[in-house]
């Protein structure tokens, strides 16, 4: 293989196959290259709001109602207690007993409402943090991707401003 069809298939190859970096990115949609907008216009990584939402108040109303209504019964229940075992009958310490489980079980519930409220709340605000860092990141890389196509002429070939003009060959 001589040397000149050496060059002219390297020249070919380079036509054929760019050797810059590329990230792969979505189409405007207007054809003009650059962004592909912000996750307002194409989607974010997301759940379903209204359904956690739902949930969220679901789980609040129920914990603001069994601290209304459910707790109606315990200080009634642990006065009769007392009174009952002031007077000697065993049922007072029976009824205390049921008492202290039954607002330990209301307790634990109530809690787990609070913890279902608060973990769809904080998980919203995560992931929205987490999409403005992507997006972010992201942007920074488009921005490292638009330096390296600024580029002075085609590749494979000496950049003229670095090597000198073409016409300005050493003086022997």
């Amino acid at each position: 293989m001589a040397w000149d069809e050496w060059e002219q298939l390297k020249t070919q190859a380079a036509e054929r196959q760019s050797t810059q970096m590329q990230l792969n990115q979505l189409d405007p949609g207007d054809g003009s290259p650059g962004t592909a907008g912000g996750p307002s216009k194409y989607g974010d990584l997301k759940v379903p709001n209204a359904s956690l939402t739902k949930i969220s108040k679901s789980a609040h109303t129920l914990y603001n109602e069994l601290w209304d209504k459910a707790r109606i019964a315990v200080p009634s229940s642990d006065s009769a207690a007392s009174d009952l075992s002031k007077q000697g009958f065993a049922l007072g310490a029976g009824l205390q007993h049921v008492s202290t489980r039954w607002e330990q079980q209301l307790k634990s519930l109530m809690d787990a409402c609070a913890q279902i409220t608060n973990h769809l709340q904080r998980t919203k605000t995560i992931h929205a943090g987490d999409d403005g860092y992507i997006m972010r990141q992201m942007s920074s890389i488009e921005l490292l991707d638009t330096g390296f196509d600024e580029r002075v002429g085609q590749p494979g070939e000496k950049n003229d401003k670095i090597y000198g003009e073409k016409d300005e060959k050493k003086k022997e």
